[in-house]
């Protein structure tokens, strides 16, 4: 089994899954590379997930249902989406994808959206626009408690855990973690691997759950730093670690 991005728009990642033989993709928001990847490796399509209804994640589905009826859409139960006949999955839902060898978990993690999930087995969690690396994902509908609670249960997954988020933001978000967090020794370091990695064009994802808790100031609100950090960017006293999150996302929003 091996786990291939493919671009979409202008930093989307699909992320397609395949054996040699067939494939699972992973928010197709467009049909063409998917087509194109699936046709040039001779692969059969058996399943989509979805983990939340945003036209950039599902706006290829319907076209890729047209072409492979027979392959299941798993979508989250929270969210109307347009993908007719989708099998809806909640928190806690267990997947069987034996075709390509994958047994996933279904996880809630509202905050992005009400209803986003995330899928997570075998040392492989895809987690949409909820967790980025170096990042997460804008409160589109959520709450800051609600998405601090999903990332800390995204970043209690074991540290080797490989992390496909669906948006090349790596080296934007990092700067904005450099701006929170300077001192961060293990930040710099990956800031550096990661310019090297866009000056040649290549993808910086997947990441790695214990990377993230190193670099990734939104997981790492109980830090001093960070908390200090962010207080004096609120200018107000922050207690929580729930507060620290909703002034990082709140900075982040205009940084």
């Amino acid at each position: 089994m091996n786990v291939t991005p493919l671009h979409a728009f202008n930093d989307n990642y699909i992320w397609l899954i395949g054996n040699g033989r067939q494939a699972v993709v992973v928010d197709p928001g467009d049909a063409a590379p998917v087509q194109a990847a699936l046709a040039e490796r001779h692969l059969e399509l058996v399943a989509i997930l979805i983990t939340h209804h945003h036209h950039d994640h599902t706006g290829g589905v319907s076209a890729l249902q047209a072409d492979w009826p027979d392959a299941p859409v798993y979508a989250p139960a929270g969210e109307r989406l347009p993908c007719p006949g989708a099998i809806a999955v909640a928190d806690g839902d267990n997947l069987a994808l034996p075709m390509v060898g994958l047994e996933l978990e279904v996880i809630a993690v509202p905050g992005h959206t009400l209803g986003h999930i995330a899928y997570y087995g075998q040392e492989l969690l895809f987690c949409g626009d909820t967790l980025f690396s170096g990042g997460c994902g804008r409160l589109f509908e959520g709450t800051p408690e609600q998405m601090h609670h999903s990332l800390q249960r995204l970043a209690a997954l074991p540290e080797h855990t490989w992390v496909y988020c669906a948006h090349e933001y790596t080296q934007s978000n990092l700067a904005f973690c450099h701006a929170v967090e300077p001192g961060n020794a293990a930040l710099l370091g990956y800031m550096k691997e990661v310019a090297k990695l866009r000056q040649q064009g290549v993808p910086t994802l997947p990441s790695r759950i214990g990377r993230e808790k190193a670099i990734n100031v939104f997981l790492r609100t109980a830090e001093p730093a960070v908390r200090a950090a962010a207080q004096v960017h609120a200018m107000a006293e922050l207690n929580e670690d729930c507060q620290v999150f909703a002034a990082l996302r709140r900075w982040k929003d205009h940084f």
